[in-house]
């Protein structure tokens, strides 16, 4: 199969994205994980076919000069953050429809992901960022939260969200799905919008989620710790400090 990677969409440091003629290719950089190719590959698979949600279809997993890619349909289309950024008078309507996606999805249960739990607690138990004080108590935590199995993206934000001509939106990016509690999922939308310097932004999003999903803000407030720590093991330089502090809240309540 020929593939045209003239039309470069996105970088990211793990990342190349582009598009070719109908088809998006995530080409990843050399010695990538293969086992982290094949989980997005699979989560991808998972969803697309336990759910009805509009989303691109995956097309191949393959290989492209000795680096791994995935190739999916393209969506043609705005991403809500740049329509947000652009009009920014708009700004709680967009929220409220980025808010009832999230819900649909929420609503969806797909029983072959991985349990957020599961995920959760080997991140905090194979990282070496944490005193065994503060591993306990994060694993305490985590311990008591209900086990529920929801769909949740893992990584729901604006960008992940592509609006096209007809006002459909198409939900990208499932690499870190997995089946669990939906206050997991909206605690790290929160902390997605805050690292970002969006804390207004953030306080607004967690407002509108509880008040639409008839969840209590303090049980969402008491996934965010441990979120923030999930975080932290992805060593981001920039974002390590900020998540400290949510980690530390452990410390007071």
């Amino acid at each position: 199969m020929e593939f045209n990677l003239n039309n470069l969409i996105a970088k990211r440091s793990t990342k190349e994205v582009y598009n070719d003629n109908g088809k998006t290719i995530k080409l990843f950089v050399e010695n990538y994980s293969k086992a982290d190719i094949l989980n997005e590959a699979l989560n991808q698979a998972r969803v697309e076919e336990g759910t009805d949600l509009y989303m691109p279809k995956l097309l191949a997993v393959t290989k492209i000069e000795n680096r791994w890619a995935l190739v999916s349909e393209h969506i043609d289309g705005t991403p809500l953050d740049i329509l947000m950024a652009q009009n920014p008078e708009r700004e709680d309507e967009y929220l409220n429809t980025f808010v009832d996606i999230q819900l649909t999805i929420l609503s969806k249960h797909v029983p072959l992901l991985n349990p957020i739990k599961d995920k959760f607690r080997r991140k905090i138990r194979n990282s070496n960022l944490f005193n065994e004080n503060v591993r306990y108590e994060l694993l305490q935590r985590l311990e008591g939260m209900k086990d529920h199995t929801k769909l949740c993206h893992g990584d729901y934000n604006p960008s992940n969200i592509i609006i096209n001509e007809k006002g459909e939106f198409f939900v990208i990016d499932w690499s870190h799905a997995t089946q669990g509690n939906a206050s997991a999922d909206a605690a790290r939308t929160f902390l997605l919008f805050s690292i970002q310097g969006k804390e207004e932004l953030a306080d607004k999003y967690l407002n509108l989620f509880a008040e639409k999903s008839g969840i209590e803000k303090s049980h969402i407030q008491r996934w965010i710790p441990i979120v923030a720590a999930t975080q932290m093991t992805k060593e981001i330089p920039e974002e390590q400090e900020f998540l400290s502090r949510w980690v530390d809240v452990l410390d007071y309540e």
